[in-house]
């Protein structure tokens, strides 16, 4: 599958802020894509935002050497689900995150999709096993679960019920590499999956310290922004500590796990992020991007998610992954 014109046939089942992303995805790597949504005319607005998506992207040269109209030809709206996965080889779901949706909408997909494609959900709550238990194709369900947005945060979480087959996850593996992603392969099921862990217990941290009036909310922001996420951009936390010890990883454990251990105990009690604290938080923010600007200012986030990627696209080839 070196080739574009060789990648698989997709199909994008809700075309809202995932799915679209999911789409600029595929159809910048070469597949083929059939979006669906259940509300009419949505596709076709995604179409349209997908156009200036596209835009930005060859400005920062993140399209493959493409042209946006040669990426925008590959993803045309589909008028039934069943239209839309009825070549794919590869579905991913994107409807709201509610498990009686999420259980209709994976009957229809093993109903109607070619039996060898891999059906896969992009929820970042539910558990696989929850809404595909009662399939009789469950062996080819899995969730894939993106970083929003996922054109420019290549990260997907794979994660299997227990019946999913290993070809399942291989399949699903090697078809995200060949898509321009980073997949996180999970063993086995688990609440909040990898991502949403960490970040849960960052963010954990992060309210405490605000509630308990140690930090302002810019302070927090500023030691990951400025501090912590400079590294991690282009490192995960186990390459960090590796090279943070001249000895590597076991020596960082034998020196430093001690001052974990002691803040551990500290950390053992949640602060309620709607509660008290928020009184705190949403006027600190208001002050540096107002309600009315919050659109705005997400358009910002992705411009310099652009600029990042092309940066590290630039420093893989010139210094080395």
């Amino acid at each position: 599958m070196s080739k574009l014109s060789e990648k698989p046939a997709t199909a994008i089942i809700g075309s809202g802020f995932i799915g679209r992303a999911w789409a600029i995805s595929f159809a910048r790597a070469g597949s083929s894509v059939r979006l669906w949504d259940q509300q009419d005319g949505a596709p076709e607005k995604a179409l349209d935002y997908i156009s200036g998506v596209l835009d930005d992207l060859a400005r920062n040269d993140l399209l493959n050497g493409q042209t946006p109209d040669m990426v925008l030809a590959r993803i045309k709206p589909a008028k039934t689900l069943e239209e839309a996965v009825a070549e794919a080889s590869h579905v991913q779901e994107n409807t709201p995150e509610v498990l009686d949706t999420k259980i209709k909408v994976f009957q229809r997909l093993d109903a109607a999709a070619p039996p060898e494609a891999v059906l896969a959900s992009s929820t970042s709550a539910l558990l696989p096993s929850r809404f595909t238990e009662g399939l009789k194709g469950r062996h080819r369900c899995v969730v894939v679960h993106p970083i929003n947005p996922p054109y420019l945060i290549p990260a997907a979480e794979v994660v299997p019920a227990p019946w999913t087959s290993a070809e399942t996850m291989e399949r699903t593996r090697q078809f995200l590499i060949s898509a321009g992603h980073a997949p996180l392969v999970m063993k086995k099921e688990l609440d909040g999956f990898i991502m949403n862990r960490m970040q849960g217990a960052l963010l954990e941290e992060a309210f405490r310290l605000v509630a308990d009036g140690y930090a302002s909310v810019e302070d927090v922001d500023i030691g990951i922004r400025d501090g912590l996420a400079l590294r991690w951009s282009f490192m995960g936390p186990f390459e960090t500590i590796d090279l943070n010890a001249p000895g590597g990883v076991r020596d960082y454990a034998e020196r430093y796990q001690g001052i974990y251990e002691n803040l551990f105990p500290q950390m053992q009690r949640r602060v309620d992020w709607a509660g008290a604290v928020m009184d705190t938080i949403e006027p600190e923010r208001r002050k540096h991007v107002p309600a009315d600007r919050l659109q705005e200012r997400q358009m910002w986030r992705d411009k310099r998610l652009m600029a990042l990627a092309a940066h590290k696209k630039r420093a893989a080839k010139e210094i080395g992954n």
